[in-house]
């Protein structure tokens, strides 16, 4: 049982060089990455254009551009801790993670690469859980484990390290907030160094980044985006493990609540979820049952660059002016901004990515952006 798809060219040294000096590069994220290897053709041709599309985006002073010295440190750092940086469609990118349209471009992977193209479910749940929240947690992943499922969470305390330490033996993969050499909780070191040896580990962030609070929803996206669905075992209204259900949901993936007692506020998350149409959740059979017929179908990942919206740099003063000036600090759509500009998709889709290389620009939920 796995997720193989046919997989993209090996990238060259020089490709993985200059795609790591590009997503490193101030401004530029996984979306805006992609958009500028469609726009150009390759990294090397965008990093040529960075400077100049963040001036047209009313950029205060030259923004950061990650040197060749810094991505060959920082692969060479990387290579001491067996430390991969692959790209979607390599051996140890998990193949569903590559569909996504906010995919890493390039993903940090440690431990066994064969164990990141096995199906995955992942488990998450409440860090302050209870004792009967992380015995079930336990069971079900090492259920899901016995019959050929990776289980994948987010190394968390609580429900996320009792999945992983039931699936040790089995092959379990931790998503970090932070770098590869900055785990968070660092309690949780130890059970890293022993997941490694039959799973793994996986990170977009560069090595030396310490966690905040704003990238644990990006890491939650990978945990769901690289599963087939998510089992929410305990969850409190407004818990971080609502916000990966969320984005499972968003990413065509499914959720599974385990219920709890009314009186626990810790079950309160969980039995919500139900109530909005996530299956019911009491033993592992429930979800291999639900994902079987999504495993008959394969992980439609392209070989080449996807298509996406075309960009039209070539707006005129005026027309750049009239888009600039229907942004403010309230969100707006995309839709929105076409319509009341009456400029091309293609043109207003370009201004804001100046705008973002500039870093005045900030996406939203649901395709809405602002000015900062």
């Amino acid at each position: 049982m796995d997720d193989h798809t046919p997989s993209a060219p090996h990238l060259t040294d020089s490709e993985r060089i200059d795609r790591l000096r590009l997503i490193r590069s101030d401004n530029v994220g996984p979306r805006t990455f992609a958009s500028l290897l469609r726009h150009f053709g390759s990294a090397r041709a965008a990093l040529e254009r960075l400077p100049d599309l963040a001036r047209r985006g009313g950029a205060s002073g030259p923004a950061r551009i990650c040197s060749e010295d810094d991505a060959r440190g920082e692969l060479a750092a990387g290579r001491k801790i067996g430390l991969a940086l692959v790209a979607p469609g390599e051996i140890g990118y998990p193949p569903r993670l590559a569909t996504l349209d906010d995919a890493p471009p390039l993903l940090g992977v440690r431990g066994a690469p064969e164990v990141m193209m096995q199906p995955m479910i992942a488990i998450v749940g409440s860090r302050n859980a209870s004792g009967a929240g992380l015995k079930f947690a336990g069971q079900i992943a090492r259920d899901l484990g016995e019959a050929g499922f990776v289980v994948i969470s987010g190394l968390a305390r609580g429900i996320d390290q009792a999945a992983h330490r039931a699936t040790v033996a089995s092959g379990t993969v931790a998503v970090l907030a932070g770098g590869h050499d900055r785990i968070y909780p660092p309690e949780h070191e130890d059970l890293l160094a022993a997941l490694l040896e039959q799973g793994g580990a996986i990170s977009e962030m560069p090595l030396g980044h310490v966690p905040r609070a704003r990238d644990f929803p990006r890491r939650n996206r990978l945990i769901s985006g690289a599963s087939l669905g998510v089992v929410v075992v305990e969850a409190a209204h407004r818990s971080g493990s609502l916000i990966t259900a969320r984005m499972a949901a968003e990413q065509g993936r499914e959720v599974f609540a385990v219920p709890g007692s009314p009186l626990d506020p810790r079950a309160a998350g969980t039995n919500d979820l139900i109530k909005q149409g996530a299956t019911l959740t009491t033993e592992a059979s429930d979800v291999i049952n639900a994902v079987a017929p999504i495993m008959e179908r394969p992980v439609a990942f392209e070989v080449r660059e996807p298509d996406g919206e075309p960009l039209d740099f070539d707006a005129g003063l005026s027309e750049r002016k009239r888009i600039i000036d229907l942004l403010g600090p309230s969100p707006i759509s995309l839709d929105d901004l076409i319509r009341m500009s009456d400029a091309s998709p293609a043109i207003v889709r370009s201004v804001l990515l100046e705008l973002e290389l500039a870093g005045r620009l900030e996406r939203h939920g649901g395709g809405l952006v602002s000015l900062v």
